[in-house]
């Protein structure tokens, strides 16, 4: 599951990546592009975050 997640996460940054260097040359609004660069970047980046915690002793 962790895998298609970020599948579809680095999905996600290459269109919206597009969507940014489209509203750099203002044919996209920016207040739409740079959030949704971020919320990708965030989705994709928060399931590597997840695997590394530490989960106690167990005895």
């Amino acid at each position: 599951m962790n895998q298609v997640r970020i599948v579809v996460g680095i999905i996600i940054i290459i269109i919206s990546y597009f969507f940014f260097l489209l509203s750099l040359m203002r044919v996209f609004p920016l207040w739409i592009a740079a959030p949704a660069l971020f919320v990708g970047l965030v989705f994709t980046l928060s399931p590597l975050a997840t695997q590394k915690r530490f989960k106690g002793f167990h005895k």
